[in-house]
């Protein structure tokens, strides 16, 4: 199950909650299970931690909002758009169009044919997805038999589907439409599925992206993409460094294993003072703040933080070849890779291994246009 909840890093999507598919029966949160040794993913955090682009962007926050930066602004969420609908605007134009859940069922071969499927494709991706209306938060699940259906449940109120509930639901399609074609696509049921987590959600943030258009609606300008380059960046690099305190507190605890609950507290207190002391005090012009500690995913979910800034890394070089006129045939293609290594993979979908270049690069540019 891929949750929809928000998570580290603020996208929909993120969620510890993951259910692995038939080529995913390892553990996701472990070195063993992501199939990235540890110092190739701390070379990685360290990539975007300590980019002079993060710096100029720290300034440009600081310049909005008026005043000096303070450790809690590492969430900054002002970059967040919706080209300029209210969200009553929006629900009411989601409300008229998907009274119930069944209606967004119906809706679907339309929606896979907008986005940039085959008439033929989308009916039959359609054809192994189910909708369901969930009391909470929405998820996908995909099958594991090719004889069953992949289901999409996202939250419906008694008057119809609001924009939350649909914004979700979109991006919960991005993952089942992935999940079928790794599964109903792929040669070997034993290579089913994808890499990791992080390579699932960046297919459902490429749905999700394009959620305004699907309702008829003009989507982001040129701002909005700019705005959405430095909010990546900004993200990125606040998960980044909680990724690298959760990669430093297991590393401490091994070489403790006799630790108590409060030395450990302490232990990854200090690990997160120090790592906010190396990258992100020259930013914030604030020592000594242990706030990249507050995750308790580093205890309950070991080691799986780090996949949360994969993802955004893996959205960023994805997203490059999910931009153009041949949306639907890129998807598939990449979709369809199965569960080879996560550098292998990467290499087949943009001809290059991970990288933190692709979303620097994005940030570069949209800093030089920034107000």
């Amino acid at each position: 199950m891929i949750s929809a909840t928000d998570g580290p890093g603020g996208g929909a999507g993120a969620c510890p909650a993951v259910s692995p598919s038939p080529g995913q029966m390892g553990s996701s949160g472990s070195e063993l299970g992501r199939q990235i040794p540890e110092a190739e993913t701390e070379r990685l955090l360290v990539a975007v931690l300590s980019a002079p682009e993060v710096k100029q962007l720290g300034a440009l926050i600081a310049g909005r909002l008026g005043r000096p930066l303070e450790p809690f602004d590492i969430w900054y969420a002002g970059f967040k758009s919706r080209a300029g609908y209210s969200e009553d605007e929006l629900d009411r134009a989601v409300r008229a169009r998907y009274p119930t859940a069944a209606a967004f069922q119906a809706d679907l071969p339309r929606i896979l044919r907008d986005l940039g499927f085959s008439a033929e494709r989308a009916q039959w991706l359609a054809e192994r997805i189910v909708v369901d209306a969930s009391r909470g938060a929405g998820h996908a699940m995909g099958a594991v038999r090719r004889e069953d259906l992949a289901h999409l449940r996202t939250h419906v109120a008694g008057g119809g589907m609001n924009y939350k509930g649909y914004n979700i639901a979109v991006h919960e399609l991005g993952h089942n439409v992935e999940q079928v074609f790794s599964l109903n696509g792929i040669d070997h049921w034993f290579l089913a599925g994808v890499p990791a987590s992080g390579f699932s959600e960046t297919f459902a943030y490429s749905f999700q992206a394009r959620d305004l258009e699907l309702l008829g609606l003009a989507g982001p300008g040129a701002e909005a993409q700019r705005n959405a380059a430095l909010g990546g960046l900004w993200v990125s690099w606040e998960i980044a460094g909680v990724s690298l305190v959760d990669l430093r507190a297991w590393n401490w605890l091994y070489a403790h294993p006799q630790a108590t609950p409060a030395e450990f507290r302490e232990a990854v207190r200090a690990v997160a003072r120090d790592v906010w002391n190396a990258y992100f005090a020259p930013v914030i012009g604030v020592r000594d703040s242990d706030i990249l500690a507050v995750y308790s995913h580093m205890v309950a979910y070991p080691l799986y933080l780090p996949d949360y800034f994969i993802g955004h890394l893996i959205d960023a070089q994805v997203g490059e070849k999910l931009s153009g006129p041949a949306f639907g045939a890129e998807f598939e293609r990449m979709a369809r890779q199965g569960t080879v290594t996560p550098e292998a993979w990467m290499r087949g979908a943009v001809g290059e291994p991970l990288s933190a270049e692709p979303l620097l690069r994005a940030a570069r540019a949209a800093l030089a246009g920034a107000k």
